[in-house]
């Protein structure tokens, strides 16, 4: 099976070993793999009869996001838009057989919404919104070498989408998409990894599509209460600083909070798919995190280790049963 046009020249981290052995064995054996003409960028992998998931590379060296198209009767749902390399739009209506597209996010970080500009219209959770406008033609600056490709993948700048202005719909906790007929999809509100994190119920496949609330290597928590006014990422040191709006759902308690109403609907879903990593997690890890999360909020001194990370600051983790570890910064943890 050919593998994407794009080639990682280093990973900026070590990561969990069972979760790359996951990867390594599907991207090698799964017969499910293709890569399509239209996207050489992009694997496609089908979990479901109407689930694909597609797996593209992490632009800034980290490891690959998922995206997923979930075909309903009338219409299909994209999940997350990835780094915007390649035509996604393109890939989305093939897989879509020509359906209407409904592109939503499950929060604004780069790997998950840079391909945004490739559609006319976005919906995320209203908190995601004053992120997602920030994205200017200079967002992708930060991955590029200056050369006609990237500093840590190679690929071709040309095959970049340029960024166009889109709309951008916030919605509130709980907003219904359907599908068609009686398939609806529910946005469910997941604070903490981001102030607008979100995730999207598929109430017929029974599938929580989780962005990165929950998945298997690890959960952050950690950013800075200050981010990059030119869209880039926390640690960028240029271009002007702006506090970081909903700051306050950015934390421990806040995910926690929204875990435990999560919990009480585990009845609804049986499994989660993260933007990261394996996937099929069963759901019964949300009930752990949010017990790791608890013993957080109850002594935030209470974790397994610690390690220095960007620009010094030290990151706080807690492991989770079956799942990995939450990462996190003592400033993270939030108020009472």
């Amino acid at each position: 099976m050919e593998s994407m046009k794009s080639s990682v020249k280093n990973r900026r981290e070590i990561y969990d070993p069972k979760s790359v052995s996951w990867m390594n064995l599907l991207r090698n054996y799964n017969k499910t793999k293709k890569v399509y003409d239209v996207d050489p960028y992009a694997e496609v992998y089908q979990f479901r009869d109407n689930v694909y998931a597609i797996l593209t590379d992490n632009l800034d060296g980290g490891y690959c996001s998922w995206i997923f198209l979930v075909n309903g009767p009338e219409k299909s749902m994209l999940i997350d838009t990835g780094w915007g390399l390649g035509n996604l739009k393109g890939l989305a209506e093939h897989l879509s057989g020509g359906q209407p597209l409904i592109v939503v996010n499950t929060h604004n970080h780069m790997d998950h919404a840079y391909g945004n500009c490739q559609f006319d219209k976005v919906y995320c959770h209203k908190y995601s919104v004053p992120y997602l406008k920030m994205q200017n033609p200079e967002m992708w600056d930060y991955v590029l070498d200056g050369q006609g490709s990237g500093k840590w993948v190679e690929f071709d700048e040309k095959d970049l989408i340029p960024f166009k202005p889109y709309e951008i719909a916030g919605c509130e906790d709980h907003h219904i998409f359907n599908l068609g007929g009686d398939y609806d999809v529910e946005l469910i509100w997941l604070a903490g990894h981001t102030a607008g994190g979100c995730g999207f119920l598929d109430k017929k496949n029974r599938i929580l599509f989780c962005g990165d609330a929950f998945i298997s290597m690890r959960i952050g928590i950690s950013a800075p209460l200050m981010i990059n006014s030119k869209g880039g990422p926390h640690w960028l040191k240029t271009g002007a600083m702006i506090e970081k709006p909903h700051a306050e759902f950015a934390t421990i308690r806040a995910f926690r909070d929204q875990a435990a109403e999560l919990v009480k609907r585990l009845d609804e879903f049986d499994t989660i798919f993260p933007g990261h990593f394996i996937l099929d997690l069963n759901s019964r890890v949300v009930r752990h995190t949010v017990n790791a999360l608890n013993e957080i909020v109850a002594d935030p001194d209470d974790f397994d280790y610690e390690e220095k990370r960007f620009e010094g600051t030290v990151t706080r983790f807690k492991m989770v049963r079956e799942l990995g570890v939450i990462a996190y910064l003592e400033s993270t943890v939030g108020n009472p």
